[in-house]
């Protein structure tokens, strides 16, 4: 029977109270918020109670030291998790209220709830950067790839993409045009190809391809920094101009910034993954 061994560092504490911010967030939005049922909604809630059980899932087994016997690399998966979490708990504390306490009128019990929510949201990103900024990699150290900066980018870079996704998928806005077709090829690509190599470095498979991982990492670093250059050129050329049909909804300016954003973490990446030795595991 393993013993529970309960840790007294301040990475510990950050994360007890992650766990403790997320579980008052979700649970006063989903017990007397009176929220419709939508997507944003369940966006918001889906944030907090994912992170949640992410952080739940790290304490136990860190609590019964069980880093050894779990399928994953301990050293990349809880700083993996803290990262995703942040940006999930960050987006969440910008939607619920600009969409659920801006210009609503309900009951004041409802409304107490979502402020509780909000306030609660926000104290959770704040932890869950605060986890980030502890477990990352310090100059000099040996830590796994996904505390390092380009691993850290490679969760950014994800994460916008899913945003992207959400903002030109609904309505549709990228099928009038082969170019915007183009744009939404180089979203998908670059998305499916860097939370592959999330999901490598987490599960310890990066000895699989043929080739040395860090001449892959290189290879589809300059390779995506010129395909996002592509896209942050065409997706604002055909969306907002009249002989293309001029689209400047709130939406399509989003992506269009989002996807410059992007592009900067890309060359980021590429030139991290240029200088930095890493080891994975």
């Amino acid at each position: 029977m393993p013993l529970i061994v309960v840790p007294t560092s301040q990475l510990f504490r950050m994360r007890v109270a992650a766990l403790l911010f997320t579980c008052v967030a979700f649970s006063a939005a989903a017990h007397g918020a009176y929220l419709p049922i939508t997507v944003m909604a369940d966006w918001c809630v889906f944030c907090w109670a994912f992170s949640f059980a992410c952080t739940l899932l790290v304490l136990l087994v860190e609590l019964f030291g069980l880093q050894a016997r779990v399928p994953v690399s301990w050293s990349n998966f809880p700083i993996t998790v803290a990262c995703y979490a942040a940006l999930l708990c960050l987006s969440a504390s910008i939607i619920f209220p600009v969409f659920f306490l801006r210009h609503q009128l309900f009951y004041r019990v409802a409304r107490d709830h979502r402020i509780v929510s909000t306030v609660f949201s926000c104290l959770a990103a704040v932890a869950y950067m605060g986890e980030v900024s502890l477990s990352k990699a310090r100059p000099g150290e040996v830590a796994g790839y996904m505390a390092t900066a380009p691993g850290l980018l490679k969760v950014c870079q994800t994460f916008l993409a899913c945003i992207i996704f959400i903002l030109i998928s609904s309505p549709v806005t990228y099928d009038h045009h082969p170019a915007l077709t183009w744009c939404m090829a180089v979203y998908c690509i670059c998305f499916i190809v860097s939370m592959a190599v999330v999901v490598l470095y987490v599960g310890e498979w990066t000895g699989c391809l043929p080739i040395p991982f860090s001449k892959f990492l290189s290879a589809y670093g300059l390779l995506a920094v010129i395909m996002y250059l592509s896209a942050t050129i065409l997706w604002p050329v055909f969306q907002f101009n009249k002989s293309y049909g001029r689209n400047d909804d709130p939406e399509t300016i989003t992506a269009s910034v989002i996807t410059a954003i992007n592009l900067l973490l890309y060359v980021a990446d590429l030139v991290y993954s240029a200088t930095l030795v890493f080891v994975s595991g």
